[in-house]
């Protein structure tokens, strides 16, 4: 009887698990990754030194090191050129996006917050209130707001300087929606 308690316990706990990343972030999973990874390479060195391989923790770190202090500080120069490129249409929130508009840059989608008149299902459709929100603009922003905004977004989600060719769509679209 316990183990069947248990076992119910842990499909519960795995259900509200996969609930909760699915309603997360893209910044929120990469930072609980990020969490983890550092975690478990502080587990791993701790365990290694224990079992008497304190050396191999040392070299690896000496060897892995500068490639994750690179990646981190790349990784701090994007979100801080983020929030600045973004600071340019008035409060804005950390994400990029103003007070009550979901981030165009963090997850590639805007927030649900407002439209309500669908949900978001990847198709082809997409509404004012929506390329309103990739944008990171309020409604009624003027063609060269528009524009503006189209072009610094561009420059980080452009495939040609690594960005995603969805995002790059979206953007386009979103653009194409507001200028008719």
């Amino acid at each position: 009887m316990i183990w069947l308690l248990l076992g119910a316990l842990v499909l519960f706990s795995l259900v509200a698990a996969l609930r909760a990343f699915e309603r997360a972030s893209v910044g929120s999973i990469k930072a609980l990754l990020a969490w983890i990874a550092a975690l478990g390479g502080l587990t791993l060195a701790l365990m290694l030194t224990l079992t008497g391989r304190g050396g191999a923790a040392v070299g690896a770190l000496v060897m892995f090191g500068p490639l994750v202090w690179q990646k981190v500080q790349a990784a701090r120069m994007q979100s801080f050129a983020r929030r600045a490129g973004a600071g340019q249409h008035g409060p804005q929130s950390p994400g990029g996006a103003a007070p009550g508009q979901g981030s165009a840059r963090g997850s590639g989608q805007g927030s649900a917050q407002g439209s309500g008149s669908r949900a978001r299902t990847g198709g082809s459709a997409m509404s004012r209130q929506e390329a309103y929100d990739i944008l990171g603009l309020r409604p009624g922003a003027g063609e060269a707001e528009v524009r503006e905004a189209h072009h610094r977004l561009m420059r980080g989600a452009h495939p040609d300087v690594g960005g995603s060719a969805w995002l790059a769509t979206r953007i386009n679209q979103a653009r194409d929606v507001l200028l008719g």
